[in-house]
């Protein structure tokens, strides 16, 4: 009993690696998508969603079996709760991709060709956040996930300083107001992403360390 029960754990967290591959996969792409101004890529973002809610769909399944079927431990019921709010999370990731990913076909079809302004500063941390996320999670390592949290404030400043710099470049050229708003809302889908992969790296240090580090990310 108890070998199968850590066989369908270690295929739940399988699985759990499988989506957060395909929602970077579909992160990158929703910035490429806009950086390159391509509306291919856009739409491949938009039809591989699909992937990540098959995968939601498996894993919210796996969970109640293990906690209906079994009677987890501490340490493996951490790792049990801990997988169905990373699940949560990482399908909410996918979805900012998407909206991304639609902004970015917005973007193709305006008129003007604005500066993209903070926006690849802040794809190239919210990158890197989830990768140390997810890598966090594979090897269930605290101090990756620690790095995530401490990287969190620096999304919040470029955001911030993105509505300053759109409302300037609409003021200086008003026909730049419908890029500007795509641009503000590209903004704010990467700020929540950061948002949800600190969801991720708490989650990660709740299952290693017994420890809750919600809005405490100052602490270690």
């Amino acid at each position: 009993m108890e070998r199968h029960f850590q066989r369908d754990l270690e295929q739940l967290k399988s699985n759990v690696i499988k989506m957060g591959s395909q929602v970077e996969q579909n992160l990158a792409d929703a910035m490429e998508a806009v950086l390159k101004n391509d509306a291919a890529l856009a739409s491949k973002v938009i039809s591989a969603d699909g992937k990540i809610n098959q995968f939601e769909i498996e894993i919210d399944n796996g969970v109640v079996d293990l906690l209906a079927l079994q009677q987890p431990v501490a340490s493996d019921l951490r790792l049990i709760l801990a997988i169905q709010k990373i699940n949560n999370d990482l399908e909410r990731i996918g979805d900012h991709a998407v909206n991304i990913a639609e902004s970015a076909f917005r973007l193709v079809e305006t008129p003007q060709d604005e500066p993209l302004l903070e926006i690849p500063n802040m794809a190239m941390i919210a990158k890197e956040m989830f990768q140390q996320a997810l890598d966090a999670f594979i090897h269930l390592n605290a101090s990756l996930a620690q790095n995530v949290l401490e990287s969190d404030d620096r999304i919040d400043a470029l955001n911030r300083g993105m509505n300053a710099q759109v409302v300037k470049m609409i003021k200086k050229d008003p026909k730049s107001i419908e890029g500007g708003l795509e641009l503000l809302r590209i903004s704010r889908n990467l700020e929540r992403v950061a948002d949800l992969t600190t969801n991720i790296a708490e989650e990660v240090i709740f299952h290693t360390q017994a420890r809750i580090v919600k809005h405490h990310a100052e602490e270690k």
